[in-house]
């Protein structure tokens, strides 16, 4: 089964929230992106974010976090149902990755994906690139993060 046999292209799969707290923004922070409105609550006031809030590249691996966790869910769904999961390999990349608002302690993110595309690689027979659609939104609907990538698909 292809992931283009179990979504439409362009039809949204919401695939799971994460919670940001004060913790886990300071703990991300300090191992992979210490700026001082990412680490120090005091320092932050003093930026124009006006406190302090969450690193881009954290949003961007919640993301992931939580797209690894769907991925693993359907296909248990799948091989219940005697079907096959796609083999979903590694991504040759991403592109237009867009943080769009900041991210502060108490805010949720709804993480979300789309199929844009798939075609079969000429080179790999039996391999296709999907290129999909990951955004995620705050508790009150608002935009935060969005990227293109590619996923390789193989039989």
């Amino acid at each position: 089964m292809r992931m283009s046999e179990l979504y439409p292209i362009g039809e949204k799969a919401e695939i799971g929230s994460y919670a940001f707290t004060e913790e886990n923004i300071i703990r991300f922070a300090e191992r992979y992106d210490p700026q001082r409105f990412h680490v120090d609550r005091e320092a932050a006031k003093d930026t124009l974010f006006g406190g302090l809030c969450a690193s881009g590249w954290h949003t961007t691996a919640a993301w992931m976090r939580t797209f690894l966790a769907f991925w693993k869910s359907q296909s248990v769904a799948l091989s219940q149902r005697g079907l096959k999961a796609p083999n979903l390999g590694p991504s040759p990349g991403f592109q237009k990755l867009q943080w769009l608002r900041p991210i502060f302690p108490g805010d949720v993110v709804t993480y979300s994906v789309a199929l844009l595309s798939s075609r079969p690689l000429a080179s790999r027979p039996g391999w296709h690139l999907n290129t999909i659609l990951c955004e995620g939104v705050n508790q009150n609907g608002e935009a935060v993060m969005r990227f293109e990538s590619g996923v390789l698909e193989f039989d």
